[in-house]
């Protein structure tokens, strides 16, 4: 058996597109098909349906299901010999949605690299579902995700519960609540509900946060007033901070916002069914996958990492301690109790 061929045929049932997968592993057409075929010969059995459009047969699905096991322990491996060898070169594949990504590696690299300057950091970005995806199917080493359901062949740690908030800006609470803006800011510092904001446009979110939010709206019997509908909190954040609209964010995203909130920005601590609500993060790996030392560490790291942010003051979260509105109100970042 081609192992060669074996992993053009399981890059192909990504695709199931001869010309992208080609050009993307920077090969011909014509070379790949040769590769398909040659399997399929080694077989003796079709893999692949021609048409009208690729598909895997029955027995393609069985080889796409070795194929990924020979080269996951095919990477274990090549990682086993190297650290025999003593060498400190090596690849991490890791993912993450861009907002983990960038609140967490400008601090957990600079450390990392300094011990293991020959390693390099894959960077996959995309949302949980799909991350989880490819742990099981070898594409990952580590992924950092929203916790959902449970997988056998896969290992969670639990990394933090991190708070989900509201935030609006002051101008945009006066215009839609007037003189009543005030309590109903001095109430939300303390925990807010959807139903006491209804009358706000909001930034939704296409993605599995989005879907816990509308629970939230659900339970408070709301439709939400849907302003700007996306799959990425940042592009939510950075309309909100307009005034435009209120939005949706985490300690996490707050992480990546530290320094540049305006002046007058509130941030709730969101309330759902009267009680906080949360989402657990965890970082997951297939649980054959071997684990060299250089990936152990950046595993610590990352763990290390959420952990100590799950510590933080919102005050020290936002690094940003400010009075806002004539009404001598503190910042919610200065006094939300999570």
């Amino acid at each position: 058996m081609d192992t060669q061929s074996l992993y053009y045929f399981s890059e192909l049932a990504k695709d199931l597109h001869m010309t992208r997968t080609a050009e993307r592993l920077f090969i011909s057409q014509q070379t790949l098909s040769n590769h398909i075929l040659r399997l399929e010969e080694y077989y003796g059995v079709r893999l692949l349906n021609r048409k009208p459009s690729l598909s895997l047969t029955c027995a393609g699905e069985y080889v796409l299901g070795f194929a990924e096991t020979f080269n996951r322990e095919s990477a274990n491996l090549n990682d086993i010999l190297a650290e025999i060898r003593q060498e400190d070169r090596g690849l991490i594949l890791f993912g993450a949605s861009t907002l983990r990504m960038s609140a967490c590696l400008p601090d957990i690299l600079p450390e990392f690299s300094a011990k293991y300057p020959n390693v390099e950091v894959r960077i996959t970005d995309t949302n949980s579902k799909k991350l989880e995806k490819m742990i099981c199917k070898g594409d990952l080493d580590l992924a950092i995700v929203l916790s959902g359901e449970e997988n056998a062949g896969v290992i969670k740690t639990h990394l933090m519960s991190d708070q989900v908030y509201l935030c609006v800006t002051g101008r945009l609470l006066e215009k839609y609540y007037g003189d009543e803006a005030s309590e109903l800011i001095k109430n939300g510092l303390k925990g807010a509900d959807v139903k006491d904001f209804s009358e706000l446009p909001f930034c939704m979110l296409d993605n599995r946060m989005g879907q816990n939010i509308k629970k939230c709206f659900d339970a408070a019997g709301i439709v939400p007033n849907i302003y700007t509908t996306s799959e990425y909190m940042q592009i939510s954040a950075s309309i909100g901070l307009k005034g435009l609209a209120a939005f949706f964010t985490t300690r996490t995203g707050l992480l990546n916002l530290k320094g540049g909130m305006p002046e007058d920005i509130y941030t709730f601590p969101l309330n759902c069914n009267g009680r906080p609500f949360v989402q657990d993060i965890s970082i997951i790996r297939h649980k054959d996958r071997y684990r060299t030392g250089y990936s152990q560490y950046f595993y610590d790291l990352i763990l290390t990492y959420f952990r100590e942010a799950e510590r933080l003051s919102i005050d020290e979260l936002l690094n940003s301690r400010r009075e806002q509105s004539s009404s001598g109100i503190k910042n919610p970042v200065s006094s939300a109790p999570y």
